[in-house]
């Protein structure tokens, strides 16, 4: 006789652990099969480097968009931290190295550093309003995350009647390319506002899709901050995991679901090795278009993941040709090549088919603010990490010849930023038992192949704004066509990120459809 639950969820990424924990919370007898055999999927943290004792967050490396209510509702203490610096970018200007430095909390160095750089001294001062401006619209919106679906109209008016309206045209109907352009008068500056526009998209400057990436980069808990997770980011799957087994979740390893039927009555799940197992209703913590394979439906076409991942370990941070001191030039995002000329260049040459000539990245050192990621003997070393995530590097460059073409990207990657460098960044790389240097590499095809993400994108189907078109019979943003059947994960609107509002929306969409069924 096939096994019953109340709701039987697909992937123990923190999508599910986070819907589970909600569900079992109502008493809900709750199942997770994860198809690996290890928990975590895009969000958890590894040994990467062979005989290294350094636990790297492989995939996802900050935290915003993880609301603190979530936490409060399901009782997990975990921890994140501040960093004093948001940014650095180095340049060569007036013939000579230097850089820009930008506080998170803006102060004397941010001016002296603004001033150094840009003529027009109201640059700063048009930064400040700028994502001024932005704080006040995310502490509005980013609430609504966790509320049923507005519309855009009913969005729009909350946003104006809090006296926002400028910034919604600014960022919402306004092609974010050209609000950029309105606003700053340097390339530089304006490469570093674009970036946050183009993290794991591929789009040019104008386009909605980068109004939708920059909304969700800047809204999160109302701060729009990145924080650095203590212990990194698999310390939230093991909080998150601990808390879903003492609730009562039971989750299965290495159970790959093959087939789902939904009816009226409910649903039936085969897993590899036989086992069929039912549910009242099911939750997937995967892409839209893999649960349409294991469903035998159609699938909405994907949209190709644009963005190349190095994890590196080092026995020491590199000197820079600028002078800063590392532990600032790192302490923050380290934009390499970002001007905004260079955005739009690489994207124009990607959409022909070439890798870019001048490929832009953006670095940062999780061991800066957080060393507990290494033994005390790496630390005692002076070791750190470091994360490259490198844009505008789209499927179809690696699709043919995967290997070659990300040692060729690695090439150039590390011939770029060693322009910046007085030690070559191959010189300070840690070596692992096997005497090679520590860096790990991963490609769209690659998150294809061991996430399961359609094409490489992190986002499963593209990004959405945070609201429904007026007509649209969508609550949650996680509702599909079969009333039994939901999705959690990033492929939910407002599921995208390391947040766990996609597993928050398809729990509460589940427990009201269980007090009120939407099929009688």
């Amino acid at each position: 006789m096939a096994q019953m639950y109340d709701v039987l969820i697909i992937g123990a990424g923190h999508n599910g652990l986070v819907a589970a924990c909600y569900l079992a919370l109502a008493n809900k007898k709750v199942l997770i099969l994860e198809s690996s055999s290890e928990i975590g999927g895009a969000t958890l943290s590894a040994r990467a480097f062979e005989g290294m004792e350094a636990n790297i967050s492989r995939y996802s490396y900050l935290v915003s968009l993880l609301p603190d209510r979530i936490l409060e509702d399901l009782s997990i203490s975990f921890e994140t931290r501040s960093r004093r610096i948001s940014s650095y970018t180095p340049t060569y200007f007036d013939g000579e190295d230097t850089g820009l430095l930008v506080e998170r909390l803006l102060g004397d160095e941010s001016e002296r550093s603004f001033h150094g750089l840009v003529e027009d001294h109201s640059e700063l001062e048009q930064w400040e309003k700028f994502y001024g401006d932005i704080h006040k619209l995310a502490k509005v919106l980013a609430p609504t995350l966790l509320q049923p679906l507005l519309t855009r109209g009913e969005m729009r008016e909350l946003a104006v009647s809090a006296g926002h309206e400028e910034i919604w045209k600014a960022i919402i109907e306004t092609p974010i390319g050209a609000t950029i352009r309105e606003r700053f008068k340097s390339d530089l500056v304006r490469g570093v506002v674009l970036t946050d526009a183009l993290i794991g998209t591929f789009a040019p400057a104008d386009s909605s899709v980068a109004n939708k990436c920059f909304l969700y980069h800047l809204i999160g808990n109302g701060s729009g901050e990145w924080k650095v997770p203590l212990g990194g980011m698999g310390e939230l799957i093991n909080k998150l995991s601990a808390r879903a087994l003492a609730l009562g979740v039971e989750i299965r390893t290495n159970s790959k679901v093959t087939r789902v039927k939904a009816n009226e009555d409910c649903v039936s799940v085969a897993v590899s090795g036989g086992a069929e197992i039912q549910c009242n209703y099911l939750a997937a913590n995967c892409a839209p278009q893999v649960l349409a394979e294991i469903m035998g439906t159609p699938s909405a076409n994907s949209l190709p993941g644009s963005q190349l991942k190095i994890n590196m370990l080092l026995k020491k941070l590199p000197r820079l040709k600028s002078g800063i001191d590392p532990l600032k030039a790192f302490g923050g995002t380290f934009h390499i090549d970002e001007g905004y000329i260079q955005l739009e260049q690489a994207y124009s040459q990607a959409l022909t088919g070439n890798i870019p000539d001048v490929i832009p990245a953006e670095m940062y050192c999780h061991t800066i603010s957080d060393p507990s990621i290494l033994s005390a003997e790496l630390k005692a070393k002076g070791y750190q990490t470091l994360t490259l995530f490198a844009l505008h590097l789209p499927y179809a460059l690696f699709l043919e010849n995967n290997e070659k073409t990300k040692t060729l990207v690695l090439s150039r990657l590390f011939a770029q930023l060693n322009a910046y460098l007085i030690d070559p960044i191959e010189d300070c790389l840690a070596m692992d038992a096997n005497g090679q240097g520590c860096v790990e590499v991963n490609s769209p095809v690659d998150l294809e192949a061991t996430l399961a993400m359609p094409l490489g994108n992190i986002f499963h189907t593209g990004l959405d704004f945070p609201f429904k078109d007026s007509e649209s019979d969508q609550r949650w943003g996680s509702e599909t066509v079969y009333k039994r059947v939901f999705i959690c994960g990033a492929g939910s609107l407002r599921g995208g990120g390391v947040s766990g509002i996609g597993g928050h929306n398809a729990a509460m969409a589940i427990l009201e459809c269980i007090q009120s069924p939407t099929w009688v």
